[in-house]
């Protein structure tokens, strides 16, 4: 497998990885210029040339993955016998520079609800890299004239009229973020209850009075959820300090909280150095 697959099908399975290039070198190197290793957590993926050289380059690589790290960065070693790292010695007589560039996963989220809110919402998460799940049980709130102010979404976004919304939770991937604000009562009690029974969401966000969330407990509860599988929900969603009800405010608000637990999933969900 080439790493241009490897790192596809990595993605694809929602694995981080690191892209290792030899990016410059000088003098004498097992490998030349360009070429390319892809590391995950417990998988390599083509060869920078083997030895302390590979060894040292992937070892780091698993370090950034361990801290999640998203930003790219050099990696300088000189191969020569006066040069001692923990994995030996390489004598090749040159020094090589390679670029470790992480691949993260791209965050899934889900909005349930594409009234007032839910689009000023999706205009705003549009705009990061994201995979953006839009579910209502209404065609009317799904038109492609009213979602015409997604076309220019960095995000990949993905239209779903459901007219069982809670269906709308099987397409989520493990760490998939849910945030739920539908028109209707009903259709967010389905839903959060669906999601507690989903395993290893990210989150799970309702929009909504503290009222509203207390007779809300009081059905989950009688439908045998216990206090620590309640504890899952958010609710309301959103960043402190934004009193006012104006669907935008609501919306930066909670975006700003959802990119916040996009971050915090992604550190927690971080794979161990192995």
């Amino acid at each position: 497998m080439d790493w241009l697959q490897a790192v596809q099908e990595l993605r694809a399975a929602r694995t981080p990885s690191v892209i290792v290039t030899m990016a410059m070198v000088r003098g004498h190197a097992p490998r030349n210029g360009g070429a390319k290793m892809v590391v995950s957590a417990d998988a390599l993926f083509g060869t920078v040339g083997g030895g302390n050289l590979e060894a040292t380059a992937v070892a780091r690589a698993r370090e950034l993955l361990a801290a999640a790290s998203v930003e790219p960065e050099l990696l300088t070693l000189t191969l020569s016998d006066k040069s001692t790292t923990e994995y030996g010695v390489q004598c090749c007589g040159g020094e090589v520079t390679m670029l470790l560039e992480p691949v993260r996963v791209v965050p899934s989220v889900a909005i349930f609800g594409i009234g007032h809110v839910g689009l000023e919402l999706a205009r705003i998460l549009a705009r990061h890299e994201l995979e953006l799940e839009l579910v209502d049980s209404r065609a009317e709130m799904l038109t492609p004239e009213r979602l015409g102010v997604l076309e220019d979404a960095v995000a990949n976004v993905r239209v779903h009229h459901l007219p069982v919304p809670e269906a709308g939770l099987a397409l989520l991937p493990p760490g998939g973020h849910v945030l739920v604000m539908t028109h209707d009562h009903v259709e967010d009690l389905a839903i959060v209850e669906t999601a507690l029974q989903t395993p290893d969401l990210g989150s799970i966000g309702l929009i909504g009075s503290r009222s509203k969330w207390a007779r809300f407990q009081k059905q989950l509860r009688e439908a045998g959820h216990d206090d620590a599988v309640l504890a899952r929900v958010t609710t309301p969603i959103g960043i402190p300090g934004i009193g006012t009800k104006d669907p935008a405010a609501i919306a930066v608000s909670v975006a700003a909280r959802v990119l916040q637990l996009v971050e915090e999933t992604a550190a927690a969900r971080a794979p161990g150095v192995g």
